[in-house]
């Protein structure tokens, strides 16, 4: 499966999102594209959704413009969406509108082992 991940750039996603996805099985068995992996170069993420792209893991628990906008691409595919967010915080009503799909997680662990669970 090819997922992309999508996040705010707010917050240190090399190390709290990209460290664990990459130590995990998910990496392993699906396709797992990391926008800012190598690069803080702009994504072009619309062209991917247009050519071909499974789900979309949104971490939602920063709130951000650019998340939005992926998302409303994605959903325009009817590319599946996943959110994913830290415990307590809140999320944007919007997000119900293109996605049925919320993890809450605590720990880095506790969200791989329920990502690894859904997917």
């Amino acid at each position: 499966m090819k997922i992309y991940v999508s996040h705010s750039t707010q917050y240190n996603f090399k190390e709290e999102l990209y460290k664990p996805l990459k130590n995990s099985k998910i990496y392993s068995k699906h396709q797992i594209i990391l926008p800012h992996d190598n690069s803080d170069e702009l994504f072009n993420s619309k062209d991917l959704f247009n050519s071909g792209c499974d789900c979309v893991i949104a971490e939602v628990s920063t709130q951000s413009l650019g998340i939005g906008i992926e998302l409303g691409w994605a959903n325009s595919n009817d590319i599946q969406i996943i959110c994913i967010y830290r415990k307590g915080c809140r999320l944007s009503s919007a997000l119900k509108k293109i996605s049925m799909t919320f993890i809450e997680y605590e720990t880095e662990q506790d969200l791989l082992v329920k990502l690894e669970h859904y997917l």
